[in-house]
């Protein structure tokens, strides 16, 4: 599946802010069919980062968010920047 149509767009909340700067993790809104490998998968080959885990939780409003880690060699704030996040 293609990057857009699984992925929404970026949360930049202060929580996701402060798991970006401690962590190396991203946040994104993703559509509800959204499985991890796809999540992992569609991230790696559209924002050329490597991916070392993908958790995903439904929210309480019935939105599913996907907590993205990065590898090391990808600092989290540098692929937000590119988002256009920060």
């Amino acid at each position: 599946m293609s990057y857009y149509t699984l992925i929404t767009h970026p949360v930049s909340s202060e929580k996701s802010m402060r798991l970006m700067q401690q962590e190396n993790k991203l946040v994104f809104k993703v559509a509800l069919h959204a499985t991890k490998a796809a999540i992992k998968q569609a991230i790696e080959e559209h924002l050329k980062v490597k991916v070392m885990n993908v958790n995903t939780m439904i929210t309480s409003r019935g939105q599913k968010k996907a907590y993205v880690t990065l590898s090391k060699d990808n600092p989290a704030i540098d692929v937000a920047t590119q988002l256009g996040m920060m």
